[in-house]
């Protein structure tokens, strides 16, 4: 028995291994986290943008496009609008207007200035033309509206000061033509623009200068004809459009075509957005510089 006992007392006991094996990214991992975080973010903005388009009316949801259009932060530092009617704007937001959303600065930056430069303290010239522009550009829009089939013309029609009064441009897009292509026949949506822009400025006793504008796209091989011809030829078709739609032909102080010179996208003379028609309404000191045409008068009977 002392034996047997002193043999088990020299017998070493088992050593156990536990092996334990850590998972990273487990159940009590945080990576999961970073992803419901994001998705919940994502949710909360899509939930955002659904609220907005109920809350808003077209022109307000139009408005906001305008605002993210990839190509309007260029056009708004190369002109007083945008891409559309409102384009994104104030009506009272001067050409080139360096300090936007009401940062501070010089006091004779920030002052909104008339066509004239000169600050329009209380009021003024400035208010007037902008008072000016909005009705306008409201009476345009409200009769596009009214025509369903031309409603999407919207985004073509710009309105804006100039030097000599509101110039008023018919765009074309990658979409929309007012020309069939290198003729001067105006496409039936285009007619159908001329028409509301005739019933909208034949109550206007402003004189007009219509000009043509072309792209710089060069022509086929063989073919006489030149963008010079072709812009003042487009600027003729829109004059007896828009005398035929009733608009006064003594108000029609010139016709101009001034082919690619004068391109609207300066960084790709090739754009569609270069095409175009511009419509000025003078003012008084746009009209001294040129007289409208007088109208013909029927020859007199011989006397007896």
């Amino acid at each position: 028995m002392a034996e047997a006992d002193a043999k088990k007392l020299a017998i070493p006991a088992p050593i156990i291994v536990k092996k334990v094996t850590i998972v990273e990214g487990g159940h009590h991992g945080g990576a999961w986290k970073v992803a419901y975080a994001d998705f919940v973010t994502a949710m909360m903005a899509f939930f955002l943008l659904l609220w907005l388009l109920g809350a808003t009316e077209e022109k307000e949801r139009k408005g906001i496009a305008d605002y993210f259009a990839p190509t309007l932060v260029k056009m708004r530092q190369e002109t007083a609008g945008a891409d559309g009617l409102l384009g994104g704007s104030s009506l009272t937001d001067p050409d080139n207007y360096p300090n936007r959303m009401g940062q501070t600065g010089n006091r004779a930056i920030t002052i909104p200035r008339g066509v004239t430069g000169g600050p329009s303290e209380g009021g003024g010239r400035g208010e007037l033309e902008a008072e000016k522009l909005k009705e306008l550009q409201d009476k345009i829009e409200k009769k596009l509206v009214q025509r369903r089939q031309l409603s999407h013309l919207a985004r073509q029609v710009r309105v804006m000061r100039a030097p000599e009064g509101i110039r008023i441009d018919l765009m074309d897009n990658a979409d929309f033509s007012m020309f069939e292509l290198g003729t001067t026949i105006l496409t039936k949506e285009a007619r159908g623009l001329l028409e509301v822009m005739a019933d909208t400025l034949k109550d206007e006793s402003a004189p007009l200068i219509l000009r043509g504008h072309t792209d710089s796209l060069p022509w086929r091989g063989g073919v006489t004809a030149n963008n010079w011809s072709l812009s003042t030829g487009r600027a003729e078709a829109t004059r007896q459009a828009l005398v035929l739609g009733g608009v006064a032909q003594q108000r029609i102080s010139r016709i101009e075509g001034v082919a690619e010179t004068e391109p609207l996208v300066t960084d790709n003379p090739a754009d569609p957005r270069n095409r175009r028609i511009s419509l000025l309404l003078l003012d008084g000191r746009g009209a001294g510089a040129t007289r409208p045409v007088p109208a013909a008068q029927p020859p007199k009977a011989p006397g007896k």
